[in-house]
Formats: C-alpha cells, sequence, structure tokens
C-alpha cells in the first residue's frame, strides 16, 4: 500500500450552529496533499457549510482547521491561498466571463499572452470559450457555474473547494468533466475538497470519499470501501441505482455455516458473519449481487418475476418472494434471464451485506476460511 502523504487540509472537532440547528457536529477530517476528498451526503448534511468554513467565510463554533500546517485562526480569506466554486456562482457582475476567470492571475500581476493562453485552455476544456466576452447575467445557469470553475482553477491554488460545481451542466459535459478533472487536478497538483450529492461523481472523482450525514461524518474510505463494505445502512442505501434490496432477517447457522431464509429456502451468507446467527439483522443485497438461476441449483430460491426494465446498460427485474418480499435483480442488457412467471435466484454470499436492526451499523465478518461466492 502507498504510503499517504501528510495532510494539507486538517478539520479538528469542527462544530457549526445556526441558532438550535447544529449543521457540523464535531466533524474531523484530513486531505494529504494531492489528493481529491469527495464530500458526499444528501442535502441539509452540512457540505456547503464545511466547506465555507474551510475557506473562511463561516466562522465555526468549535474547532480547528489547519491548510498546510498553519492554523486558520483569525487567517481571513484571501489569505488562505484556496480556490473556490460554490453553488451560488459569486462572479462578479461588472467584469466579463474572461475577466471573472482571468481576475487570480491579474490579482497576481500576471499579464499578456500567458494570461490569455491560461484562461483560453480553461474555457476550451469547459466549454465556454464562446461566452468569454458575455457579462455573467447573459449567461446559462450552467455557463456560470463552469465560469465559475475555471475562475477557480486559474490561479493554480494548491488547494481547491469545489462546491457541486458541476450541478448544472448538461449529462454529456458531465460525463466529460468526469473523465477530465481528475486529470487535470493530478496534473496541477491540487488538494481537492469535491462536494457532490451525485453518488457516480464521487466514486469517480474521489480518491477517498467522506459520507456526511446530519452534520456528522458516517464514513470515510475508498469509493470501493465504502459502495462495498458501508459502515452503516444509511450509507448502503445512498450509494446504487437501483438502491441497495434491504430485507429483515434473523440469521441462522448449521453445519453448512450461516444463512437466512428467502421462501423459506436456505440462502447461505458469508461464513465470517456466523456471529450474527439470532440476531434481528436487516440483510442488504445488491441488485448486482442476486442472479437468476435454475431450479434445484444450490442456493436456489423460488421467486415471482412481477416486471422487468431495461436501463441502457443493465436491466433491472423486480421479483417476489413466496412470503411477497421484493427483490431488484439486475444484470448486463443483453444477457439472458425470465420476463415474468415463476423464476428463481440466488444471493451472491460474498457480497451479503447484514446490519444490526436497532442500531444499523453493519456487521463485519469475522476472519474465517470462506466459501467465497455461493449461490
Amino acid at each position: 500500500m502507498t504510503e499517504r502523504k501528510p495532510p494539507a487540509i486538517e478539520i479538528d472537532a469542527v462544530t457549526k450552529r445556526f441558532k438550535t440547528d447544529v449543521a457540523l457536529d464535531a466533524v474531523s477530517l484530513s486531505v494529504a496533499e494531492g489528493e481529491t476528498l469527495a464530500l458526499f451526503g444528501p442535502s441539509g448534511a452540512g457540505k456547503t457549510v464545511l466547506l465555507r468554513v474551510i475557506a473562511g467565510l463561516v466562522e465555526a463554533d468549535a474547532g480547528r482547521i489547519r491548510i498546510g500546517g498553519r492554523d486558520m485562526d483569525d487567517v481571513p480569506p484571501e489569505e488562505r491561498g484556496v480556490g473556490m466554486a460554490f453553488q451560488n456562482f459569486a462572479l462578479f457582475p461588472h467584469m466579463s466571463a474572461f475577466d471573472n476567470i482571468a481576475s487570480p492571475l491579474t490579482a497576481r500581476r500576471q499579464s499578456g499572452e500567458a494570461l490569455r493562453a491560461g484562461v483560453e485552455k480553461l474555457a476550451t476544456m469547459l466549454k465556454i470559450g464562446h461566452v468569454l466576452g458575455q457579462a455573467p447575467k447573459a449567461l446559462s445557469n450552467g455557463q456560470k457555474q463552469r465560469t465559475a470553475l475555471a475562475r477557480a482553477l486559474a490561479g493554480g491554488p494548491r488547494t481547491l473547494l469545489l462546491d457541486d460545481p458541476l450541478r448544472n451542466v448538461d449529462a454529456k459535459l458531465r460525463f466529460e468533466m468526469r473523465l477530465e478533472l481528475p486529470r487535470l487536478l493530478a496534473r496541477e497538483k491540487a488538494t481537492t475538497i469535491y462536494v457532490t450529492q451525485d453518488y457516480r461523481e464521487a466514486m469517480a472523482l474521489g480518491d477517498r470519499i467522506a459520507v456526511l450525514e446530519g452534520g456528522r461524518v458516517t464514513q470515510l474510505g475508498t469509493p470501493e470501501e465504502v459502495y462495498l463494505a458501508p459502515a452503516t445502512l444509511s450509507v448502503a442505501r445512498l450509494f446504487g441505482d437501483p438502491a441497495i434490496n434491504t430485507l429483515k432477517v434473523t440469521p441462522q447457522t448449521d453445519g453448512q455455516g450461516p444463512f437466512v431464509l428467502l421462501s423459506d429456502l436456505r440462502a447461505p451468507l458469508d461464513d465470517g458473519l456466523s456471529h450474527a446467527a439470532g440476531r434481528p439483522c436487516v440483510l442488504g443485497l445488491r441488485p448486482e449481487a442476486v442472479r437468476f438461476t435454475e431450479a434445484g441449483a444450490p442456493g436456489a430460491v423460488a421467486v415471482t418475476v412481477e416486471a422487468e426494465t431495461p436501463l441502457n446498460e443493465k436491466t433491472v427485474t423486480l421479483v417476489t418472494t413466496k412470503r411477497g418480499r421484493e427483490i431488484l435483480v439486475s444484470r448486463p442488457a443483453g444477457t439472458p434471464g425470465p420476463a415474468e412467471g415463476a423464476a428463481h435466484i440466488a444471493v451472491d454470499s460474498a457480497h451479503a451485506l447484514l446490519f444490526d436492526a436497532e442500531t444499523g451499523a453493519r456487521i463485519a465478518p469475522r476472519e474465517t476460511t470462506r466459501r467465497g461466492a455461493a449461490a
């Protein structure tokens, strides 16, 4: 494993209240030099507030911010050395798009061809070259957002705070920027906190993801860790489309290992989950962790196909168990599968998740000799 670099941004027990509303509740995070941290969570989780505290635009009630090892107490925003692009654009209304983007460069007394080349390069990448001469009031929201992003990038800051900068961008450009932005940030060696409500964007752009819910960090890890091993049921529900299947179960164990009952049939679990036997749980099954199989195959569970929906690269099928519990099954588009009537499914035990029914915390498998994926 590659050794992580020293933190460029340190957030230590930051708390912020607005009257009786706790927007940030003792949030602690660190971002390594050159790392992109995706700050992900639902609306109202406190993501924008945290960025504004880091930038110095909002004063925290408690806790500390350090950037580059320097304590930011009493350091004004303009001296923090960060580039910012926020949801409200904050463009200078009396300046053209070109001058808005160039403002960090002119502040550093850069001029001439180097300045123009830098602005035009960013404008080309963000596809706003044709509006550089226009004032902000003449721009669409998507163009304003891209102009604000270009301005944040123009000065080549070592620290970037990006607040959902692609929210108002059309789907095609958003997809292209998910590919281009990581390359740009890596080239600039920028330390970035990237706020988004789109889990795909968080997974595509973040070296790590911090999940923020109700002003608290509920999980911090790589995209793979957060998706495959969510810390809580709430985190699991935030990732994936279609959403994760959740079923109330009480695991059991026998000579073959742990299992749950679906349609009164044995659906095996990972060997490491034997300690959850007899405990009220919620079984989490990603739709792609469920597959159609033949009757009589090991672990086959009888279901009824209710509906099938093609979704571009995949086909999603809704099935119900004997007791009427609904399960979504996802398979690659073009692969065979029943469209109606009786069928059988099997669970990939290696990717079945168990959560405590009371606390919602994931029950982690214990180390053991595992069967691996089982039907």
